[in-house]
């Protein structure tokens, strides 16, 4: 880690001048300039100042810093398929976020599992085809275009009712796929 680099990212974020920064931390200037260009290092105890002065504290500033990623491809998707449906995880390891979408596609006459009841809520949305949302004794008709959103309280699974592949996006919080 360039410890002088980040220190002049901070140091330029906060509008400061090394002057500036050099005068709330007692320290010259010069001694700022040869810090910021990686010339010289501080000691734990000046860097402490420093980083007091910028507004942070050892333990953030040597936080490892992760882009969070936004945009996933195709090639990023996870499949699996049986019993004429194909699960596609289009959002690699959201089991582990508030939510987790899953885009399904089920053959004529094939359905996912009964799923028991659980916390949480299930939303879809149909891209193709025509569906049944099963949620206990009743029977919802969704179709292309159409939603549906549900609490997982009782029994429930998904059919395809139509006469040809269905196709729709699944979301479910908490994740359970």
């Amino acid at each position: 880690m360039e410890i002088g680099s980040k220190i002049k990212r901070l140091r330029l974020q906060l509008n400061l001048s090394q002057s500036e920064l050099a005068d709330r931390c007692e320290l010259t200037k010069g001694y700022i300039s040869q810090l910021e260009n990686d010339i010289t290092s501080p000691s734990i105890s000046t860097l402490r100042d420093i980083l007091y002065a910028l507004g942070t504290d050892l333990s953030e500033f040597f936080a490892k810093e992760s882009e969070e990623r936004i945009v996933f491809s195709v090639s990023d998707f996870i499949e699996k398929q049986e019993n004429g449906m194909l699960l596609k995880w289009i959002i690699p390891n959201a089991q582990k976020n508030e939510m987790e979408p899953v885009m399904v596609e089920l053959e004529q006459g094939a359905s996912t599992p009964f799923d028991f009841p659980h916390e949480g809520e299930e939303f879809g949305y149909v891209l193709e085809g025509k569906i049944c949302i099963e949620l206990g004794k009743k029977k919802h008709v969704c179709k292309k275009g159409e939603t549906f959103y549900y609490t997982a309280n009782t029994p429930h699974n998904i059919l395809n009712v139509g006469k040809s592949t269905a196709k729709f996006i699944w979301i479910s919080t908490p994740p359970n796929f």
